[in-house]
């Protein structure tokens, strides 16, 4: 008979630093009433609330998993990991709440020399962040973790999130317009085909008038957290629906869940590219969103088949009595 795994601690730095982003985000949203000075279009504290709230889901769901990792090896190697992963992010909020304090953009301003200096540390800390969250990535590909579906939902998110958080370097490189400057103030941009700065949705600032990459940048990150639920969702479904009962097919529907989840992501990354407004698709768009729903639901069903034995086979008998 298998025990069930034996819970571990979660990473305590993640969780110490996920508890720091929790209280900072209620002093942005202070700051959100208190403060009223604008920057790019945007209230000033909305950028650090944005990242501190999205530093909460993105480390808490980091330490539960580093506590996933089997054997000590795996498990010293994780925690080196999650630390210098913690560090790299309480250095970018760091850095992004100093310009907020001096009323400066923090993104790709390189105006005079300290704010090149400081977006410079900036770059260096994400660059740290991906190359820690890859080291993680490694570990829980190479490692045995609870069920098969959990774990290539864990598996497969953490890859996911990854190519999510590269997007951040494709925001670095400077606009056409950047370029046709001799002295910019600015080097790289959020929007494609639009100055950031414009008419924006609420709160978030995503574009509403072109190609936005932090709308991929988000969602491809946050694959972290909303992958690994599907698992728990499918169990607790499975007393109900007896094909779940059989992890075959929850593995199956992780597999398919997490190349939709690709997909999408692939999508949002390219409507952006290609200057288009989230809210405003091009028939291009929304055709090859049309034939991903179809392709989803078709592997969807074939999921969900249950083979049957083929009569005559042994396997087809019934024995009158069962062994115990």
């Amino acid at each position: 008979m298998s025990s069930a795994p034996r819970l571990r601690p979660l990473h305590r730095p993640l969780v110490w630093f996920t508890v720091s982003m929790a209280v900072f985000a209620l002093v942005c949203l202070g700051g959100l009433f208190l403060d009223d000075r604008e920057l790019a279009g945007a209230a000033i504290w909305a950028k650090p609330l944005k990242f501190a709230l999205s530093f909460v889901a993105y480390c808490l769901t980091l330490a539960w998993m580093l506590s996933l990792l089997p054997g000590a090896r795996a498990r010293r190697a994780g925690w080196w990991a999650g630390t210098v992963l913690t560090v790299a992010c309480a250095g970018e909020m760091a850095l992004i709440t100093t310009q907020v304090i001096r009323g400066r953009q923090s993104h790709f301003n390189v105006a005079t020399p300290f704010d090149a200096a400081l977006f410079g540390a900036m770059g260096g800390t994400v660059v740290i962040l991906w190359l820690a969250a890859l080291v993680i990535a490694v570990l829980l590909l190479r490692a045995r973790i609870l069920d098969r579906a959990t774990a290539w939902a864990v598996r497969l998110s953490s890859l996911i999130a990854l190519a999510g958080a590269a997007l951040g370097f494709a925001m670095t490189r400077p606009t056409s317009g950047q370029l046709a400057q001799k002295d910019p103030s600015l080097i790289g941009a959020h929007s494609v085909g639009v100055p950031d700065g414009g008419p924006g949705l609420p709160l978030i600032g995503w574009s509403t008038t072109g190609g936005d990459l932090r709308i991929g940048h988000f969602f491809g990150m946050h694959a972290l957290q909303l992958i690994p639920l599907l698992p728990l969702v499918l169990s607790a479904l499975a007393p109900r629906f007896t094909r779940l009962a059989d992890d075959r097919i929850r593995l199956r529907l992780i597999l398919v869940a997490s190349g939709f989840y690709a997909a999408v992501f692939a999508l949002l990354t390219w409507q952006a590219l290609r200057g288009r407004p989230l809210l405003s698709p091009d028939g291009t768009t929304l055709a090859a969103a049309g034939a991903l729903t179809v392709a989803t639901a078709f592997g969807t069903a074939l999921a969900l088949r249950v083979r049957q034995p083929k009569t005559g086979s042994p396997n087809s008998r019934i024995p009158e009595t069962q062994p115990v």
